[in-house]
């Protein structure tokens, strides 16, 4: 049999509400996920062994293959489903580690729909969807690799009809740990985060599909990302980050994603984040910059 090949989407939180965390430690969140159109390639070729190997130009920064969440992914469905076909997984590496935009776990949930694939699984089928969950919280949305409402611990995901929105990410090639931001945000087992400006941001409130870009800067402009301030106070080079895409022309909302470092804007045009790309990287050679599309 051939191998197969998907791409892990670099997934981008447009917004992150904290809504609190539960007693039994996990944060409850709500999220407006897009994607992006850059992305690690995950390669399957069928066999007996399950295995792994490492490519690319930031191979090296994913660490030892055994504790890749592509192998955790599919061991976890191998307990799951009976005689799964497996074989050996070539990842090639593309996207920044520890930085935001989901990148381990949308190889994981890459990993899932080539298994998917040779096994002919449903993507539907209750046993991936509980996989993904138990492998990380940003799985389950990598698995359809669209644009959704996210809320719980990543297990409430509503489709969006999200317009093609122009935009550069930039990450300044530091790794921030997820766990370390959460725990700068302070927030006690069984808290909420309760108030006026604390208020959970409904799905309806959302533009309808069809809606202009506009009508989606404005509507993303009244969020937020609660890991922003935290984040930055672990690593002030984020605050430098978000600085220089406010700094970019015709820029239209700017952001950081997940819990970083990576952040974004969103423009009205290709050209314009196009001509933001290179000024960024002119200005600041040792970062990450890429200039593309969310959707």
């Amino acid at each position: 049999m051939p191998a197969l090949i998907e791409e892990g989407r670099a997934k981008v939180n447009l917004t992150l509400k904290v809504v609190g965390r539960r007693v039994d430690g996990f944060h409850d969140l709500e999220s407006v996920v897009a994607f992006a159109d850059c992305a690690d390639r995950l390669t399957l070729e069928p066999g007996s062994e399950l295995s792994l190997s490492m490519a690319g130009p930031l191979a090296d920064a994913c660490g030892d293959t055994s504790d890749n969440l592509v192998l955790k992914a599919a061991r976890l469905l191998g307990e799951r489903v009976a005689d799964l076909e497996v074989g050996h997984f070539t990842l090639e590496k593309v996207l920044p580690v520890a930085a935001g935009i989901g990148g381990g776990s949308a190889d994981a949930a890459a990993a899932l729909r080539l298994l998917a694939r040779l096994n002919e699984l449903s993507l539907d089928d209750s046993r991936i969807m509980e996989v993904a969950l138990q492998t990380g919280a940003d799985v389950p949305v990598c698995v359809a690799s669209r644009a959704c409402d996210m809320t719980g611990v990543g297990e409430g995901l509503l489709p969006l009809d999200l317009p093609k929105m122009p935009c550069v990410l930039v990450n300044p090639r530091v790794p921030v740990a997820t766990r370390d931001v959460f725990n700068a945000l302070g927030l006690r087992n069984g808290e909420l985060l309760i108030g006026a400006t604390d208020v959970v941001m409904q799905a309806p409130s959302w533009p309808e599909a069809g809606c202009a870009i506009d009508d989606w800067i404005a509507a993303l402009e009244r969020g937020t990302n609660d890991l922003e301030g935290p984040a930055a106070r672990i690593e002030p080079v984020i605050s430098d980050v978000l600085s220089a895409l406010r700094a970019t022309r015709d820029v239209r909302l700017v952001r950081m994603s997940g819990s970083g470092a990576t952040c974004f804007a969103v423009f009205g045009t290709d050209a314009d984040a196009e001509a933001a790309g290179e000024q960024l990287r002119a200005a600041h050679p040792g970062w990450w910059v890429h200039a593309g599309a969310l959707s």
